[in-house]
């Protein structure tokens, strides 16, 4: 396991301090929590791009105007 040091101000510390207690977790989770989130955002984003760049774009579109006509499209 790594050991990170970041700078904070401290007003945002302690405003991280009191989430974490709010949550019933320490402040080492709280971040732990931020960073898998972080992470996963980042792999599904990649995959998604992946994905895209060897899809087929008319087919795509159809499939979302199928979603539109079946769920409406939001106002």
């Amino acid at each position: 396991m790594s050991v990170l040091t970041i700078r904070l101000p401290d007003d945002q510390h302690e405003r991280l301090r009191a989430l974490a207690e709010h949550r019933g977790i320490s402040l080492n989770k709280l971040f732990e929590e931020f960073a898998t989130r972080a992470v996963t955002e980042f792999d599904t984003e990649l995959r998604f791009r992946v994905r895209a760049a060897r899809g087929d774009t008319a087919k795509g579109l159809s499939l979302l105007d199928k979603l539109d006509q079946q769920f409406g499209k939001p106002s």
